[in-house]
C-alpha cells in the first residue's frame, strides 16, 4: 500500500478537526457554541446564536472540510477504499476534533461534503432529502436523522461500480450521525425538540 493511503486518512482527520464553528464565532465575537444554545459547534446552533451570516459561512465550512480530503485523494488517484477510510476520517475529525479537546459537532454537514465529494449526485439528492424534511417540519435534527438513514441507499444508487467501499463508509457515518442525534431524538419524541430559527436562550 502506498504512502498516501496513510498520509491521506491522517490529512483528512486534521481538515476535519477544525471547528468552523467555533472559529467563525471567535472571529464575529459571538458566544462560544460549545457553551450556548445546544452547546453543538455546528451552522444550527451558530444560526441561533449569531444569524444567518455566521451561519451559512460555518455551514460552508463544515461542508468544505468534508468535501476537500475526497476531492484531494481521487484527485492524487487514490482507490475507492482508501478514499472511503478517507471520508470516514475527515468525518470522525468533526467530531472528535483534537485541536478542540475532542468536543466537535454532530456531522450533518461535513457528512454531506464527504458524499458531494463522493458522489455530487448522491449528495445533490441527500441535500434534496434534507431541505424538504427541514422546509415540511422545521426541525434541523429530523432533517439530519432522516438524511443519515437516505444516505447510504443514496450513494449505493449513486455510485454502484464502488457501493462496497463507499456504502460500507456512508454507513459508519450514519449510525455515527444517529449516535449523535440521541438527545434530539428524545426531545422530539418528547415534543421538546427547538424548530429551525429559535433564538438561543
Amino acid at each position: 500500500m502506498s504512502l498516501l493511503a496513510f498520509v491521506l486518512p491522517v490529512l483528512a482527520y486534521l481538515m476535519g478537526s477544525v471547528s468552523t464553528a467555533v472559529l467563525v464565532s471567535r472571529a464575529l465575537g459571538l458566544p462560544d457554541p460549545r457553551a450556548t444554545g445546544s452547546r453543538n459547534p455546528g451552522a444550527t446552533n451558530v444560526l441561533r446564536i449569531g444569524g444567518k451570516k455566521a451561519a451559512i459561512i460555518t455551514l460552508l465550512g463544515d461542508v468544505l472540510k468534508g468535501v476537500l480530503p475526497v476531492v484531494l485523494a481521487r484527485g492524487l488517484g487514490a482507490g475507492p477504499v482508501v478514499i472511503a477510510i478517507v471520508a470516514v476520517c475527515a468525518f470522525a475529525g468533526h467530531l472528535f476534533p483534537v485541536f478542540f479537546g475532542f468536543r466537535g459537532g454532530k456531522g450533518v454537514a461535513t457528512a454531506l461534503g464527504v458524499l458531494l465529494g463522493i458522489s455530487p449526485v448522491g449528495g445533490l439528492a441527500l441535500l434534496g432529502v434534507w431541505l424538504f424534511v427541514a422546509i415540511v417540519f422545521r426541525y434541523s435534527s429530523l432533517s439530519a436523522l432522516t438524511a443519515a438513514i437516505a444516505a447510504p441507499f443514496l450513494v449505493v444508487l449513486a455510485v454502484p461500480a464502488s457501493r462496497v467501499p463507499y456504502g460500507l463508509a456512508t454507513l459508519v457515518m450514519s449510525a455515527l450521525l444517529l449516535w449523535r442525534h440521541r438527545s434530539n431524538i428524545r426531545n422530539l419524541l418528547n415534543g421538546t425538540e427547538t424548530k429551525i430559527g429559535a433564538k438561543a436562550d
